[in-house]
């Protein structure tokens, strides 16, 4: 039996040493602004990428990586490891077409490869998670049934909220109205996102003023998750007080076991702008 290999791609936000330590390859999606076309995390870092958008008057578009840059780190692990087991976790396949493209490249490969390619149903460190922990199980021995039955309870047992600093952003990529942009930032309503449980974005509250919305944050979490023990991860696309913010109200909470911290890129920054900040928690 070979190794077990994780894959996944640039949208799980995993930071860059995290990866390298845990031998997790990524696949970066493509940020296209106008005529410029840059790999995600790879010839555009995240501080350059908002650094951009803040100045863009438009926004960047994104696109997924096809089943051939796929079929390409597939065949090169099997190369090196004919016997090499794949688990290949991606961006909820209702937001983009990239877990597709793993599928399609999976059907590719001889029937004998074992490659398994997962809809985590979820976005950024929402299945950022999945895949380090994936990774984790991996460099300790786990089998290839454990690593997948952990990923499919972490999948349904995620909190996530995303407080947006801005509407403008949400304006810009057609998610709501002009009318509906300047009001709420004359009344300096936050919304808060979530995904569903195919990974749909959706909004499950508008606050007026950032520390009534973290609040509330709070409170959704708490209804989510009680006492329970849980890892806390905490991400903001550009600008982390918000975050620091939030990490002080949940590190002293009951059940709390850790927080970490990761930059949200590209992908979500482009819709969310790049005053945002995001909880996720899971039970450990």
């Amino acid at each position: 039996m070979g190794n077990i290999h994780i894959i996944t791609d640039s949208t799980s936000d995993i930071p860059d040493e995290r990866c390298a330590e845990l031998g997790i390859q990524v696949i970066p999606l493509k940020v296209l602004f106008g005529e410029e076309t840059y790999l995600d995390g790879v010839t555009i870092g995240k501080e350059q990428f908002y650094e951009k958008l803040i100045a863009s008057p438009v926004l960047p578009t994104t696109s997924q990586p096809s089943p051939a840059e796929f079929l390409d780190v597939y065949e090169r692990i099997l190369q090196d490891d004919p016997q090499a087991i794949i688990i290949s976790i991606h961006l909820a396949s209702v937001l983009s077409g990239t877990y597709q493209s793993g599928v399609i490249a999976k059907s590719m490969l001889d029937e004998q490869a074992d490659v398994t390619v997962i809809d985590s149903k979820s976005a950024s460190y929402g299945f950022g998670i999945q895949v380090v922990t994936a990774a984790r199980m991996a460099r300790e021995g786990a089998s290839k049934e454990a690593i997948l039955a952990e990923v499919t309870r972490l999948q349904e047992q995620l909190g996530l909220y995303f407080l947006v600093g801005s509407l403008e952003f949400l304006q810009k990529g057609g998610r709501i109205g002009k009318a509906a942009a300047l009001f709420g930032s004359i009344l300096n309503i936050k919304p808060i996102l979530s995904l569903d449980q195919e990974g749909t974005v959706q909004s499950v509250d508008k606050v007026r003023g950032t520390k009534k919305a973290m609040q509330r944050i709070i409170e959704m979490l708490d209804k989510d998750f009680g006492n329970d023990r849980v890892g806390v991860t905490i991400g903001w696309t550009h600008g982390e007080q918000t975050a620091q913010e939030l990490a002080a109200l949940l590190k002293d909470k009951p059940g709390v076991a850790f927080i970490d911290f990761i930059t949200i890129g590209a992908t979500v920054g482009t819709h969310v702008g790049p005053d945002t900040s995001a909880v996720f928690m899971y039970k450990v």
